[in-house]
C-alpha cells in the first residue's frame, strides 16, 4: 500500500526557510505503531496524518507525531495541514479534530490563522534560574520582569527569556544540566526568546523528543502568551507581536502572535502563518 503525502515549508513564504511538515494524506487506516515508523522516517520535527472527520464539526480528524512520540497539538502542522486542505477543499475556514480538541482555522491571503485550543497555563514545579542558565550555557537568564517559568497548552516548555540576540545566538543545550533541567520542569523542550524590534526573536530545544533545534514552533508561541503574560508584557484588551524563529539555523521563520487578556487573564491565542508546497509523492506502507 503507498499512500500520497506532500511537505510544506511552514512559517514562511519562501522555500527552504521556514519549518518543514511532512502531510500524509488517506491515514484513516493507519495503526499508531505506522504513523510513528512514517514520522520517524521522514525525521522532521513534525509528521501530521490526515484522517476522515469524526463527525461534522471536523474538516479532518488529524494526528501529529515528533520523530520519537505523538504530541497532542502543535502548531505549524496545524497550519500547513489547513492550507494544504483550504486548497484542495476551496475553503476559507477549517477545523481540525486534534487529540488537544477542535483546532479552528482562517484562511485569508495566503495566511491561517488558528485558535489554540487550550488556553496556557503553569506547569509543574518552579523553575530554578541559576540551573536553567548553566543548561543552556549562559551566565544568567531574565531581562525586566521576565524570568524564567514552565507553562502548558497541550505541550510543556520551560521558557527562558534572554538579555539580548548575543545571548541567545550563543545558547545551546549544555549537559547534565541540560538533562536536570528537563527532569526538575518536567519538560522536553526549552523555549528561549529576547526582545526584538517588533515582537521576540526565539529559538526551540527539544533533542530528547529528537529535534535538536526546531526552525519555529508554533504550540510554544501560543503558550508564550503565559509567561508574557505573568511577565507584565500584556495588557489588557489584544496585543498583535511578531516572533521570529529559526534565524540561527539559516530556516528563518516568522510567526504572528495575537493575544487576547480579559479582566488580567487570557481569553483567547491566535497563532498565523503562512506555507509553500515543497514537494509531494508516495510512502510505502507495510
Amino acid at each position: 500500500m503507498e499512500l500520497p503525502f506532500h511537505v510544506y515549508d511552514v512559517f514562511t513564504d519562501t522555500p527552504f526557510t521556514g519549518n518543514p511538515l511532512a502531510i500524509v494524506e488517506e491515514a484513516g487506516g493507519l495503526s499508531t505503531a505506522q504513523m510513528q515508523t512514517i514520522a520517524r522516517e521522514f525525521n522532521l520535527s513534525e509528521t501530521i496524518f490526515v484522517q476522515p472527520p469524526e463527525d461534522a464539526t471536523q474538516t479532518a480528524r488529524v494526528r501529529i507525531f515528533f520523530p520519537t512520540a505523538e504530541i497532542d497539538f502543535a502548531g505549524h502542522p496545524t497550519i500547513g495541514c489547513a492550507l494544504h486542505l483550504a486548497g484542495q477543499l476551496g475553503l476559507d475556514h477549517v477545523v481540525l479534530g486534534e487529540n488537544a480538541g477542535l483546532v479552528p482555522v482562517e484562511i485569508a491571503d495566503g495566511v491561517a490563522t488558528l485558535s489554540a485550543p487550550v488556553l496556557p497555563h503553569p506547569h509543574g514545579p518552579d523553575c530554578d534560574p541559576a540551573l536553567a542558565a548553566r543548561a543552556v550555557g549562559l551566565d544568567a537568564l531574565g531581562f525586566a520582569s521576565h524570568t524564567p517559568a514552565v507553562f502548558a497548552g497541550g505541550p510543556a516548555f520551560v521558557y527562558l527569556p534572554v538579555a539580548d540576540r548575543e545571548a541567545l545566538r550563543r545558547a545551546r543545550p549544555v549537559e547534565p544540566y541540560w538533562s536536570q533541567l528537563m527532569v526538575a520542569c518536567d519538560v522536553d523542550s526549552a523555549y528561549l526568546y529576547c526582545r526584538s524590534s517588533d515582537g521576540y526573536d526565539a529559538r526551540m530545544f527539544s533533542p530528547t523528543a529528537g529535534i535538536p533545534e526546531d526552525p519555529a514552533t508554533g504550540s510554544a508561541s501560543a503558550i508564550l502568551a503565559a509567561q508574557l503574560l505573568a511577565s507584565d508584557a500584556l495588557s489588557e484588551g489584544t496585543t498583535h507581536l511578531t516572533l521570529t524563529q529559526g534565524e540561527d539555523m539559516g530556516r528563518l521563520s516568522r510567526i504572528g502572535f495575537e493575544a487576547e487578556v480579559t479582566d488580567g487573564a487570557l481569553s483567547r491565542v491566535r497563532i498565523s502563518g503562512c506555507a509553500v508546497p515543497i514537494s509531494r509523492g508516495f510512502i510505502r506502507v507495510t
